[in-house]
């Protein structure tokens, strides 16, 4: 005898409230009549029962993934990364991004609790944990980000501040003594950002009082973020001219990213400024255009395309055993790539400028 249908019926019955009710909840009609805490119960329970809706006979389910943005070569090379191993698996994705809004990361939460939800993707820290975190109750979810960072969900982590650490104890070997640290939006919500600044500043602490780190920073409201194609570039431009105007006797800026060590490069040479003979210039992510002859930029390796595909086979991993992964939901699973120093051209022993 074949397995018994789950009904509307089953799952109002286990959630206290009307086959009806159930209907409008799953369909996300009138959706506001209902408590936050019966959405939930109803979209847990049909997803632990194993309900299908008619329309889900033709669908696969699909796994959700959540990137504030693809014009960084970062985010697009991690969502090929995705892409390639959810291909290889059968997995058909769904991509939303947020632009670092916080609104849109919880509307795209609440979307995620759907039964046609497999898992759910974070090509970032989620900016607000809790909400993740509440999600993984139901939904499998893995998130991309930093060692450091105690979100509490299952994560493919670089550890960010030992890649600041080498940046620093790679200039300070060249001989730079006054350096400069140029950033888009630094805060909590940016965790890799900051951790990459402090294991610049420990290097920099440790190398004694004649060392200093000055720190350049632009908070970015999202709506900029969507609507400005070019804005890390345009921010570590703008930040690069103010850093030689302000602060002459610096020698070498870093970069938060290599998009935005571009735009130092080029306020460098449109200031009439040599690389590395003037300015030296460091950034992180080794984005693919960094390795071209005409930029050559020294950058930290964080191997984005093997990041994404063990985000996506861990999340495989959680959907295969997603009951028993929920009930131990206390078990955080972790896997680091060790980030790795690649020195190009655009670094080298400070020199006198004229």
């Amino acid at each position: 005898m074949g397995k018994k249908k789950v009904t509307l019926k089953d799952i109002g019955d286990a959630a206290g409230i009307s086959a009806a009710s159930v209907s409008m909840i799953l369909a996300k009609k009138s959706l506001s009549r209902f408590s936050p805490g019966t959405v939930d119960t109803v979209y847990a329970l049909a997803r632990k029962l194993g309900y299908e809706r008619r329309s889900d006979k033709y669908t696969n389910k699909v796994l959700v993934i959540i990137c504030p943005s693809v014009i960084n070569p970062y985010f697009a090379t991690l969502i090929q990364g995705m892409e390639q191993e959810a291909t290889q698996r059968g997995i058909d994705t769904m991509l939303f991004t947020t632009y670092w809004d916080t609104e849109k990361e919880r509307k795209i939460c609440e979307f995620a609790k759907d039964p046609m939800v497999a898992g759910v993707v974070f090509a970032m820290i989620p900016q607000q944990p809790e909400l993740a975190r509440k999600l993984n109750e139901t939904v499998p979810v893995v998130a991309v980000g930093d060692k450091q960072n105690e979100s509490g969900l299952d994560t493919v982590d670089v550890n960010n501040f030992t890649a600041g650490s080498f940046v620093g104890k790679h200039l300070l070997a060249l001989g730079h003594k006054k350096v400069a640290y140029v950033s888009t939006s630094l805060n909590t919500e940016h965790s890799a950002r900051v951790r990459r600044y402090e294991g610049l500043k420990a290097e920099f602490k440790h190398a004694g009082d004649n060392c200093k780190l000055t720190l350049f920073t632009s908070d970015i409201p999202s709506s900029t973020e969507l609507n400005t194609v070019d804005i890390e570039h345009k921010t570590g431009y703008e930040l690069a001219k103010r850093c030689m105007q302000e602060e002459p006797e610096i020698t070498a800026i870093v970069a938060i990213n290599d998009m935005v060590a571009y735009g130092i490069i080029d306020a460098i040479g449109d200031a009439g400024f040599r690389i590395p003979q003037d300015y030296s210039v460091a950034g992180f992510d080794n984005i693919y255009p960094s390795s071209f002859s005409g930029v050559s930029l020294t950058t930290v390796e964080h191997y984005i395309i093997q990041v994404g595909k063990s985000a996506i086979r861990l999340i495989s991993d959680k959907i295969k055993n997603s009951p028993a992964m929920i009930a131990d939901s206390d078990a955080v699973t972790r896997v680091e790539y060790r980030c790795k120093l690649i020195v190009r051209n655009s670094t080298g022993a400070p020199g006198k400028r004229e």
